[in-house]
């Protein structure tokens, strides 16, 4: 009997899964040797093989296997489920019988529920497979017969085969060359291109895309849509872009659906001014945008803090007739806040009331959250109320941003009161909630309670971030326990989590706090080896730690490479530095770096102004001193306890008591409370001028006032009296001395530089 069959094959010999593991020349079980010849090449390596001039050989009787079983028997058959039909058995049990259900289904292609039927009964036989080509043909039957969703259905069950048995298997092509066969509608690839979009295979779907356009095959906007916002969705905003320009070169004309996507990929990826082109493109068009529209417009201008251009996007929606809804008011309301314009936020939320449109959870969350920044936490707890008034409840992120508050303002009862509250609800603590506690108590020396803390979220199974080691790390380091500190940076990157700036920052500060400044300089060559740059923080920690050591030139070594990387100096920056040269004696090095501070633009604050007074004054440059105290004054710095105590101690030197008690006047005036050392420096000179009454006097003053003295001013009295050989005050001031707890010694009278400032 000769056999003429044409097969779809890929690449070698792909008739069906039987053949996968097949040796193509060895079929003497079934008594046949094929003699292929290639007759058409359809696309690539796909080839049809016709299968002609071959025997069966076998045992039984010869089988007619083109002719044996006519359309009307095989209806026959199907409408009557004769499955046990001895021609079916015999079909079935050969190695082609996926080929025969090719065939019998190419027979029944206008026969389509029982061409699905014949199909679904040959799916449930044990050990049948079907081939690419018997699923593609029976998408097509069903598609021909307008039975989408049972074409839908086998598409995807196509399409979720084993990826091995897929992997060398153009399904395009198969499906492309068995439409031939039916006579389908091109949409049929629509519905291919629309389930790979749907099971998530975006390159296939791309790729798909393409080789519908290359065989002038147009997709319907709806699928290019959805392959637009999947792509957008997972990352590929680029592809998204390069596949809507091919759409307008296809004619395929986009909805207000793509353009909103395509308009929220331009404004996540910041190109604003695109986004806006797409929006006077789409009106063009005729395509009347949205409020989707607009909204994408309106938060992509506020992520950018181009307020002007998301409020006029604002008044454009309302004047094409769209009313703003909930999500519109929350991307003002959010944009506003971020960018510190909060009265404008709560403007919106004005707005957004007497407009009828409901306020929701985030709306209240993103003011609370604005208000909680700004250390307003009544205000914030007042909203955090009214929020349960309009019947919606605080979800974790409410809760985190007043906890965060309260931490920072350093309300750590209030704090515990709310996770408490948090729990009660039911509502998990996140990372967020965790670090902002770990902080608190880090910063409160609570380091025992902030571990607490840390051991209860990895119970649980929260994974702890930079921050909160970072926290736990500048705990330890201010408790003094350096190698807890040094263990738990350590233990950070053991655990493969990279250290940031701040994490290096602070152990570079702690160090430099424990006197390893070798180590911290070790720790700020580890940050450049990985590439991380050091910023003006982590330089002025340790400049400052370098003058503190008495090692000046290695402070300006440090200065100096801060300014070749290119790290501008902050105002604390220059502030260590001039406290730093003026304690080293090198005045007018610092007058240099005042004067070259202000050149900058930086304006000098109370820090700066009184290191330099301080040393100024310490210099004997009193009237240079008072100067500067005076431009302090007009530039509007309030001047501080420091800068004070230096004046009046410059004053005392220089004999000017007036000069010194006048100043002692105006720092109470302006509510500074006068020190020790203020007293120190006012006792020592009125004992300098015999003045011993007064002396008395002021002594009596400072310990009515709650300061106590010291030894040192004690013996400014004593000394004084006993050179005037008054020696019942020397006597009387010892015993006052013993009662004190002080033990009176010989000390001398010079004039206290130390201390001072």
């Amino acid at each position: 009997m000769v056999f003429r069959r044409l097969v779809l094959v890929r690449y070698n010999f792909v008739v069906s899964n039987y053949f996968l593991n097949l040796n193509p020349y060895s079929f003497a079980f079934v008594g046949f040797v094929p003699k292929p010849r290639i007759v058409t090449a359809y696309t690539g390596t796909q080839r049809l093989i016709e299968f002609s001039s071959y025997s069966l050989k076998t045992n039984s009787n010869p089988l007619n296997l083109s002719t044996d079983i006519d359309k009307e028997l095989l209806i026959k058959i199907i409408e009557e489920e004769h499955w046990d039909d001895p021609r079916i058995k015999v079909l079935l049990g050969s190695v082609l019988a996926p080929i025969h259900l090719s065939h019998f289904l190419v027979k029944l292609r206008d026969e389509a529920p029982l061409a699905l039927k014949l199909f679904n009964w040959f799916s449930n036989q044990t050990g049948f497979q079907h081939t690419i080509e018997s699923r593609c043909i029976i998408v097509h039957i069903l598609f021909k017969a307008r039975m989408y969703r049972n074409a839908h259905e086998n598409i995807r069950t196509m399409l979720t085969l084993n990826p091995i048995q897929l992997s060398d298997i153009d399904v395009f092509d198969i499906l492309r060359s068995t439409q031939r066969m039916i006579g389908t509608n091109p949409m049929v690839f629509d519905a291919f291109f629309g389930v790979l979009i749907e099971e998530g295979l975006l390159e296939e779907a791309t790729d798909c895309y393409y080789r519908m356009r290359k065989f002038r095959i147009y997709p319907k906007a709806r699928s290019c849509s959805n392959l637009l916002y999947k792509l957008s969705k997972s990352s590929r905003g680029d592809m998204s872009r390069k596949i809507f320009v091919d759409m307008i070169a296809a004619r395929i004309t986009p909805t207000v659906f793509t353009y909103n996507i395509v308009i929220d990929v331009m404004c996540k990826e910041g190109d604003l001014r695109t986004a806006r082109a797409m929006l006077l493109q789409m009106k063009e068009m005729g395509c009347s945008p949205d409020i989707v529209t607009y909204n994408t417009l309106i938060n992509g201008y506020g992520k950018l803090g181009q307020l002007v251009e998301a409020t006029h996007a604002f008044s454009e929606l309302k004047e094409v007739g769209i009313k703003p809804d909930a999500i519109t008011y929350n991307a003002l309301i959010d944009c506003h806040c971020k960018y510190n314009e909060l009265c404008k936020a709560f403007g919106f939320f004005g707005e957004m009331r007497r407009n009828g449109v409901k306020p929701n959870v985030v709306t209240f969350s993103t003011l609370i959250d604005a208000l909680c920044k700004e250390g307003m936490m009544r205000e914030a707890i007042k909203f955090f109320v009214d929020m349960r008034v309009f019947g919606l409840l605080p979800n974790e992120f409410t809760y985190t941003c007043l906890i965060d508050g309260y931490c920072k303002a350093g309300n750590l009862f209030e704090a515990l009161k709310l996770v408490d509250e948090m729990v009660l609800v039911g509502l998990n603590l996140n990372v967020v909630t965790y670090a902002a506690l770990v902080d608190r108590l880090c910063k409160e020396g609570k380091v025992l309670e902030a571990e607490e803390v840390f051991r209860a979220m990895l119970k649980s199974n929260v994974a702890p971030n930079c921050l909160i080691y970072t926290s736990l790390i500048y705990g330890h380091f201010k408790n003094k326990n350096m190698e807890l500190a040094m263990k738990l940076f350590n233990e950070m990157r053991g655990k493969g989590m990279k250290p940031d700036v701040s994490s290096y920052g602070t152990v570079i500060w702690g160090l430099s706090e424990h006197g390893e400044l070798e180590e911290a300089m070790i720790t700020l060559g580890s940050m450049e080896e990985i590439n991380l740059k050091p910023n003006e923080v982590i330089y002025t920690s340790l400049m400052d730690a370098f003058f503190k050591a008495k090692k000046a030139q290695e402070a300006l070594k440090l200065l100096h490479k801060m300014l070749d990387l290119g790290i501008v100096p902050s105002i604390v920056t220059y502030g260590a530095l001039i406290d730093g040269l003026c304690k080293e004696g090198s005045i007018r090095e610092a007058t240099y770096h005042f004067e070259r501070m202000k050149d900058l633009g930086l304006v000098p604050n109370a820090l700066a102004y009184t290191a330099l007074i301080d040393g100024l004054c310490k210099s004997n440059c009193l009237e240079e001193a008072e100067k500067l105290f005076q431009e302090m004054m007009e530039k509007g710095v309030a001047p501080d306890k420091v800068a004070y105590t230096s004046l009046v101690h410059g004053n005392v030197k220089h004999g000017n008591l007036q000069g010194a008690f006048s100043l002692r006047d105006r720092m109470i005036e302006n509510g500074i409370e006068v020190d020790l050392h203020t007293y120190t420096s006012l006792i020592w000179g009125l004992c300098e001028e015999d003045l011993m009454e007064e002396a008395k006097g002021l002594l009596g003053e400072m310990i009515g006032k709650g300061v106590s003295p010291d030894i040192f001013v004690y013996n400014c009295l004593i000394n004084k009296y006993c050179k005037l050989g008054n020696m019942v005050e020397v006597y009387e001031l010892q015993g006052e001395m013993r009662r004190r707890g002080l033990v009176p010694s010989n000390g001398g009278s010079t004039m206290p530089d130390e201390g001072m400032g």
